[in-house]
């Protein structure tokens, strides 16, 4: 009994969890990055902090085109936070 509680709780917070989680990379107007895409960028708006991430990192970069519309990219950095000790 006490490992279905357990069970049922652990279900219920990853369901809370994953409603407050939702960030650039996880709506649905971010585009995925393809290799040898023809992006027009004008202006960088802001992109994702990975100076703190060890390794690769899902990275959004928003940005406006010559257009002045903006758009959402997602791709992947190498983060700058790995140290030699």
């Amino acid at each position: 009994m006490k490992a279905f509680v357990v069970l049922a709780m652990a279900s219920l917070s990853s369901f809370a969890f994953a409603n407050t989680v939702e960030g650039p990379a996880q709506r649905s107007d971010v585009e995925q990055y393809q290799y040898g895409m023809d992006l027009d960028v004008a202006r960088v708006i802001s992109t994702t902090d990975t100076s703190a991430i060890c390794g690769l990192a899902r990275s959004v970069m928003v940005y406006e085109d010559h257009q002045g519309e903006r758009h959402s990219l997602s791709y992947l950095a190498l983060g700058g936070g790995c140290r030699d000790n």
